[in-house]
């Protein structure tokens, strides 16, 4: 069966166009300079700061009748960021994708105070969004079994098949976030037995223990890869050559729910919530799962005690004569 056209390609942040005056657009490249090289973010982490700027300075420009330069973002008040968190709530965007939007505001507004470009402390005095406590949706072991079993199917092209079912195996059999994943590089690929150094969120780094599973499903698709591939390289390719777009995987993720008539919410993601809830249903310590997670703090963890606590209510409710 054919799969997503390989056709998505990473944009780049120095791609996107700027609703910004000359020095304005210079402090911007700066700081996305200095995200990418000095903070070493990912290259999806300076793409995301970069869109959410770019919907601010796309708003302002609406707002305030004029291009914004670089002193005019400096005098931005509160009412000008309230009258654009207000605008993206119109646009029905989530809580959450704002209260990342607004932190990356931040995170430039403090950029250009340290390096003596300008100063706006009135965004830094803006509460983020008030946000629903989710609890995690993970996919049960059958439906996680299911979508490995048939996503190498999704693609007439081998190698392909290969790739996606390495990268999912990857995600449910590590814990990986997609970004994590698709940022290993060629000679990150592991060997049976081994383990994975991870730089997650934050810049930090843990150690993740790799399953013979994941190794080898790895190792199935370098053997079948028909693009020579350099130990710096990205380890997962597209089509073209170039670093996998996490945007094939959703897609791939896609094509498994209508197939295998999984809920909405199996997502990429999913696969890590699968691989917590699994580990800790098992018996996993909590401590260890957040290690192998890379959660900065344990409360992020213990969301999954929720999750667990759902599963065994639904079986006693389902099971037990006094229930119904």
């Amino acid at each position: 069966m054919a799969g997503p056209a390989e056709t998505v390609e990473e944009e780049s942040a120095r791609d996107l166009r700027f609703a910004a005056r000359p020095d304005l657009a210079s402090a911007i490249e700066q700081w996305l300079n200095w995200l990418a090289h000095e903070r070493r973010g990912s290259a999806h982490t300076v793409d995301g700061y970069a869109r959410d700027l770019k919907d601010l300075l796309k708003f302002l420009e609406q707002y305030q009748g004029e291009t914004p330069t670089l002193a005019a973002f400096s005098s931005a008040d509160r009412n000008d960021f309230r009258a654009w968190m207000a605008d993206r709530n119109q646009r029905s965007l989530e809580p959450a994708s704002t209260a990342r939007a607004l932190s990356a505001i931040k995170n430039f507004a403090r950029f250009i105070a340290k390096h003596g470009l300008g100063q706006n402390g009135a965004v830094t005095a803006i509460h983020n969004p008030k946000l629903p406590r989710s609890v995690p949706k993970p996919l049960n072991a059958v439906e996680a079994d299911d979508a490995l079993d048939a996503v190498a199917g999704l693609h007439e092209t081998d190698w392909i098949g290969r790739r996606d079912l390495a990268v999912l195996t990857l995600l449910y059999g590590c814990g990986l976030r997609i970004s994590e994943a698709l940022e290993l590089a060629r000679r990150d690929a592991p060997k049976p037995g081994g383990s994975l150094r991870i730089r997650g969120k934050g810049n930090k780094t843990r150690m993740v223990p790799v399953l013979p599973v994941v190794a080898e499903a790895i190792q199935d698709y370098l053997k079948a890869l028909p693009i020579s591939c350099e130990p710096e390289g990205p380890l997962f390719l597209g089509a073209k050559g170039k670093r996998l777009s996490p945007r094939l995987v959703q897609l791939a993720m896609q094509k498994l729910r209508m197939q295998l008539g999984l809920p909405e919410t199996a997502t990429p993601h999913a696969l890590r919530h699968s691989f917590a809830t699994h580990l800790l249903a098992g018996g996993a310590d909590l401590r260890a799962i957040q290690e192998l997670l890379g959660h900065a703090s344990l409360s992020t963890t213990q969301r999954y005690t929720e999750v667990d606590a759902a599963h065994l209510l639904a079986v006693y409710n389902a099971a037990h004569p006094r229930a119904r």
